[in-house]
């Protein structure tokens, strides 16, 4: 430990620690904007300079490491002085349309904006009206709003190691940009959104496509319904003011039907459906031989990944749609026909903690019922707009349940939403298909967490199945990598694009950092473990489903509407 003072208040840091983390042990919070906790330091926005007794001038909060004796202030004139310059001259180079910014009351530099009440700007107003990049079906890119901090670019380059966007130029020319100022389009971003969960402003977000849903639902001709995914649940609990991982399962429905939604269904449904078809497809290829290892094809920016960079493995890829689109599918056939309503009335929305499902959902292929599976895919912010926009507090909502058909579900299914969740909820089933016993343990613990790869052995019947969970993409091709090398050998991967799986994706409400999606996973297993059904392949309404629909798994039709590309 180090004991140092800050604004004459003792406090004891481990050794290591920086001033930023120091401060915080005494309720001292330093203003940041380049910082953020799960990236690494940058100490180029200079707005949590401090004074430091014996230093010869100001230093930076976040890099700077404390020493033991070390005397810390954090209000003198000269600190405030210095901040305070700082963030007029950022200011200065911003458009200040705060009220018709998509992050108004949720951007950083707004609230210290407001901390420092600046009136007036000493500066020259450099500010230069950049036309938005709205070329992607997921994100907009509005350089006029961008404070250069880096935190998409650690994200985009270090993290996920896309490298969609990077530093460019030098001097008054320095920004963030694509390669060649390329649209986000034409490059090779993946749609993760992960930069805009990153991005301290309003220059990243999400392509919002809220007006086209209230259209649906003001036309007495369209049907509308809605799926929610499993990760939503546990996070949009936090845009009303409740604490990460809070579990408002009944109150989101509730809210979803006051919205004016004809039928309210759960994405869990066709995740337990998903598993039925994947883990049936991951028995065909142990008969078959291969190819190995099987990839989960459930994240779609795990699918754009692997399409941009390592096609050679898309023959690993399963074959099974992701349970948004599944659900889409099933929608517009098996529910068009059991309520006698054309598909062409019916009008699908998706809420996903994913900004790659709007990219998922325009792709061509996804069209397996004739016309497009899901209309409209809205992310956890955008839900939370709509919600906002109604004048309805979700805290104060009474509980709900789902509507049926789609509406009885297993706590595997709720598990899709956690990196790890989609193979545990395959073991949990190809297990008992394969040896016809009862599963006396369900929690497969160590698939589960935060770590960017998890390895297990899993015997079934004396044959020892060796599987991996990854998330982020980062580890993903780390992966990757070694497989190709010949240093990795598995039968069955799990691959989430996002960090920590779908709690933290890229549509997730502002503030989603790995503490955060540690909350939302202790949420998710929560409610796995209060399911009365807790395995895919004993949620009744699924086989009824086969029986009056689809026939079997991996059948012709399931084939033609729950898959891409050939079973193997």
């Amino acid at each position: 430990m180090v004991n140092v003072k800050i604004n004459n208040i003792p406090v004891s840091v481990e050794e290591g620690s920086t001033i930023l983390e120091a401060a915080k042990k005494v309720g001292v919070e330093i203003p940041t904007l380049c910082y953020h906790e799960d990236q690494s330091v940058k100490a180029n926005c200079r707005i949590c300079l401090v004074e430091v007794k014996g230093a010869k001038g100001l230093v930076t909060a976040c890099s700077t490491k404390v020493t033991e004796g070390m005397e810390i202030y954090t209000n003198t004139k000269k600190a405030r002085d210095a901040r305070k310059t700082v963030l007029e001259l950022i200011l200065a180079s911003h458009p200040m349309d705060c009220l018709k910014c998509i992050r108004n009351q949720k951007c950083e530099l707004q609230k210290y904006a407001a901390e420092f009440f600046i009136e007036e700007l000493p500066f020259e107003i450099t500010y230069q009206m950049i036309e938005k990049d709205e070329s992607s079906p997921a994100i907009v890119k509005d350089l006029s709003k961008c404070i250069k901090c880096g935190r998409c670019v650690e994200v985009c380059q270090s993290i996920q190691t896309v490298g969609a966007i990077a530093y460019s130029h030098r001097s008054d020319e320095y920004r963030i940009a694509t390669l060649f100022e390329l649209p986000l389009y034409e490059t090779v971003c993946v749609h993760c959104g992960q930069c805009s969960l990153a991005c301290p402003v309003g220059a990243i977000y999400e392509k919002s496509e809220i007006e086209k849903v209230w259209r649906a639902l003001g036309d007495p001709e369209m049907h509308v319904i809605v799926q929610t995914a499993p990760a939503v649940r546990v996070s949009i609990g936090e845009e009303f003011g409740l604490e990460p991982g809070s579990i408002v399962t009944g109150k989101m429905v509730t809210a979803l039907k006051m919205l004016g939604f004809d039928k309210v269904f759960d994405t869990d449904f066709t995740a337990d459906l998903t598993i039925i078809e994947e883990g049936n497809e991951f028995l065909q290829r142990l008969e078959k031989g291969g190819p190995f290892p099987m990839f989960t094809s459930c994240s779609p920016g795990w699918i754009n990944f692997v399409e941009r960079f390592y096609p050679e493995f898309i023959h690993n890829l399963s074959t099974c749609k992701s349970p948004q689109q599944m659900f889409g599918a099933l929608a517009k056939t098996y529910y068009a026909e059991k309520i006698g309503i054309p598909k062409e009335k019916i009008f699908v929305v998706s809420i996903m903690p994913c900004t790659a499902k709007k990219y998922e959902a325009a792709r061509e292929e996804m069209k397996s019922s004739g016309v497009r599976d899901v209309d409209v895919v809205l992310t956890t912010r955008e839900l939370a707009r709509m919600i906002r926009e109604s004048g309805i507090d979700l805290k104060k909502l009474p509980e709900s349940e789902y509507d049926l058909p789609f509406g009885i579900t297993s706590g595997a299914g709720v598990i899709f939403g956690a990196s790890g969740g989609v193979m545990e909820a395959a073991i949990r089933t190809v297990y008992e298909i394969v040896t016809k016993k009862e599963l006396q343990k369900l929690d497969f613990k160590d698939v589960r967490g935060l770590e960017g790869i998890k390895e297990a052995t899993v015997n079934i019947n004396g044959l020892s199945i060796k599987v991996a969970v990854v998330n982020s993409l980062g580890k993903a091709r780390e992966l990757l990598e070694k497989i190709k090398k010949g240093e990795a050998d598995y039968h069955f991967v799990e691959v989430m694009c996002c960090p920590g799986g779908c709690i933290g994706g890229g549509g997730q409400p502002i503030g989603t950092v790995n503490r955060v999606r540690q909350e939302r996973i202790e949420a998710i297993y929560e409610v796995d473990r209060n399911m009365p059904i807790r395995q895919s392949h004993k949620n009744p309404v699924i086989w009824t489903l086969y029986e009056e629909f689809l026939g079997e798994p991996l059948s012709e039709k399931s084939h033609n509407l729950l898959h891409i590309g050939t079973v193997h």
